[in-house]
């Protein structure tokens, strides 16, 4: 969830005809690792719910976090950036917060009011994306808060899964909750920056 509808990772900058062939690059590692992301949903989804295969589903939602972070990484420093990744990174975290969220409230590890909070803040957005793009034929760009909002999710899921009532659990339920309870006011706040760039008059 936590719809970012804006320019994703793989968009960067770049001049004349070269630039323009390399944004249309499909097969990239960037684009891989972003697919490695997605193929983790419903394996995620297979362990979690249909086998309560908790610790392996740690797993999945662990490496899903990291190609979050290196794919951007990674189509910088090797000049991959590319209008597809551009377009699949941010959807395919989204389809991967939902997924997520969905899965720990069907096991009472969350509350279903953060699930509700989180549509509700991606249905309003998506009115907005609208708006704007009637208004101005563009898109939201990416904010510092926007990708703190999405790194804060992803982090807290895997530590909400493991959390538990004491010793280790315990530490992971309190990192957990602080890393969503901060995820989620980002995503106010941003839901909120984006909602006035929208119906701006500038």
């Amino acid at each position: 969830m936590g719809l970012n509808p804006v320019k994703g990772k793989g968009k960067g900058k770049g001049t004349g005809t070269g630039a323009s062939a390399s944004e249309n690059r499909i097969l990239t590692i960037p684009n891989g690792l972003t697919l490695i992301r997605a193929f983790g949903i419903p394996l995620f989804l297979v362990l979690y719910l249909g086998h309560h295969q908790n610790f392996w589903a740690f797993v999945v939602l662990v490496i899903g976090a990291a190609t979050d972070y290196f794919d951007g990484k990674v189509a910088r420093a090797l000049n991959q950036v590319s209008k597809l990744g551009a377009v699949m990174d941010p959807a395919i975290d989204r389809a991967y917060i939902a997924a997520t969220v969905i899965a720990l409230a069907v096991r009472d590890v969350i509350p279903w009011w953060l699930v509700l909070i989180l549509i509700a803040r991606d249905l309003w957005l998506a009115g907005m994306v609208f708006i704007k793009k009637r208004r101005t034929g563009t898109v939201f760009e990416v904010t510092f808060l926007g990708k703190s909002a999405t790194f804060c999710l992803l982090y807290a899921f895997p530590f909400l899964l493991l959390s538990g009532e004491t010793g280790l659990g315990r530490v992971c339920h309190i990192t957990g909750w602080a890393f969503a309870l901060w995820g989620i006011g980002l995503y106010l706040i941003t839901a909120l920056q984006y909602s006035t760039d929208a119906l701006s008059k500038n």
